[in-house]
């Protein structure tokens, strides 16, 4: 008997859909009225850290470089207070087959589809991931089907995007191009069911379980190079995985002491699924429309779970401006002859704000770049800017209005990361897991606790705050 692949039908069927995707049966670690083992989930994977390196080494990922940013450093100490001006290092991920740190969650998803049987993998991505699960199947002998939220209905795209679906396409790759809206999960279902495909989300603790090799590398590195661990590690953040993977990483090789920082573009006030503003912003990933929503409600992903958790894991969170983070990737270019791509100069700008306010003995780490290609230079993402009515101009990026123009600084002290509050954040979390629950268990706040990476007063706070 067929069945009815109809809209609300398919979305219907997601969990049965996603159990046979994944192979994991989410609901055996949920437990009371909101608490899960976050944890049990995460060893779901099978996999230790030693195991996962050896995979990723296998497939061309991993062991990347740890390069101190001298120039840059020098530069923010010019800026900087006397006595102040951390080392800034990178981690350049852009080494990695498919060239970004992406590619170390899709090396175990694949991996791990090809051990269950799956015959190929589907990803849901207008981003660097697709071209990592591209190259890790066309590796490991898998077939590959890449969905992306592409166009308006003007049938316009961005260059970026369309970049990424001819790298996809490089690889051996099936590219589904979709305009925006709601189609995106819905074909990405149906297709999961028609195919028997395995699910490469970003968000599977596969996909997060991969990336604690980035953040443990970190720690291994800088001691190596310096005798000590990192004060500060600076994460891009969007749906939240590049993160909390790697702070799990730093985690597991002992490096507790390392403050962990996100950092995101500042795209408030557009919608990322109004088909009027797709094209006004000049990022895909990294911003604010990704990184505030998952903070605040991580299971919104194309899994049951995500294992995402940022909240669990952040001690600050910084935005920039898009006019900062273009600037910084020309900065890159010439002081440092490094050409790398948008997302992960977003960390760099916040890490040449940061190192500012930390003493000139002090390390800061940027935990990502990634590379760069037709689509993600500056000049055609500033031309596409300009073709949708933004204006491009130098000044001071604190004025900058996201869709409306773009500010590059006039000079580098005016570049500077702004806070996001981290507390009014877990407050929208709890009240997201909270509003149709009436009695909270033990259990259920000490989960709280966890995700808020708080204690119990705090959430009580939380609770008598918004008369729970």
């Amino acid at each position: 008997m067929n069945k009815d692949m109809s809209y609300n039908a398919v979305l219907a069927r997601k969990n049965e859909i996603m159990k046979k995707a994944i192979g994991i049966d989410y609901s055996k670690f949920e437990s009371d009225m909101i608490s899960f083992d976050y944890e049990k989930m995460m060893k779901e994977t099978g996999y230790t850290l030693e195991e996962m390196r050896r995979i990723q080494l296998d497939f061309a990922v991993g062991n990347t470089a740890l390069i101190e940013m001298k120039n840059l450093t020098n530069l923010a100490r010019k800026c900087a207070p006397a006595g102040k001006g951390a080392r800034i290092f990178i981690k350049d991920e852009a080494n990695n087959a498919s060239g970004s740190f992406k590619a170390r969650r899709a090396a175990i998803a694949v991996y791990h589809a090809k051990k269950l049987g799956y015959k190929g993998v589907i990803a849901a991505t207008s981003g660097n991931y697709g071209a990592a699960v591209a190259s890790q199947a066309a590796m490991q002998g898998l077939k590959c089907i890449i969905v992306q939220e592409c166009y308006d209905s003007k049938g316009v795209g961005q260059p970026e995007i369309i970049e990424k679906a001819r790298k996809c396409e490089a690889y051996g790759a099936e590219v589904m191009q979709l305009t925006v809206g709601p189609e995106l999960f819905y074909t990405f279902l149906k297709l999961l069911e028609e195919t028997g495909y395995f699910n490469a989300s970003l968000y599977t603790p596969f996909g997060i379980a991969g990336v604690e090799t980035l953040g443990y590398e970190i720690a291994e590195q800088m001691m190596a190079k310096e005798g000590r661990y990192p004060d500060v590690v600076v994460c891009t953040n969007a749906g939240g995985g590049n993160l909390t993977g790697t702070a799990r990483g730093l985690i597991k090789a002992g490096a507790t002491s390392v403050k962990v920082i996100g950092a995101s573009v500042n795209l408030s006030g557009l919608h990322m699924a109004s088909d009027k503003q797709f094209n006004k912003k000049s990022f895909t990933t990294g911003h604010t429309g990704f990184g505030i929503p998952f903070c605040t409600l991580p299971d919104r992903s194309d899994v049951p779970r995500s294992a995402a958790r940022p909240l669990r894991y952040m001690d600050r969170y910084v935005t920039l401006a898009q006019g900062e983070v273009f600037y910084m990737t020309e900065l890159l270019a010439q002081l440092e002859g490094l050409e790398r791509g948008p997302a992960g100069n977003v960390s760099l700008a916040a890490a040449f704000s940061l190192a500012q306010e930390m003493d000139k003995d002090q390390i800061i780490v940027v935990q990502e770049t990634e590379y760069t290609g037709a689509g993600k230079h500056i000049q055609p993402q500033l031309s596409f800017a300009r073709q949708n009515g933004i204006e491009i101009k130098f000044g001071n990026p604190e004025e900058e209005v996201p869709g409306k123009n773009i500010i590059l600084p006039a000079e580098p002290s005016l570049l500077k990361a702004k806070d996001v509050d981290l507390d009014k954040l877990k407050v929208s979390l709890v009240k997201n897991y909270i509003k149709d629950i009436k009695d909270l268990t033990d259990n259920d706040i000490n989960f709280l606790i966890a995700e808020t990476k708080s204690n119990k007063e705090y959430i009580d706070s939380i609770l008598e705050t918004i008369g729970r």
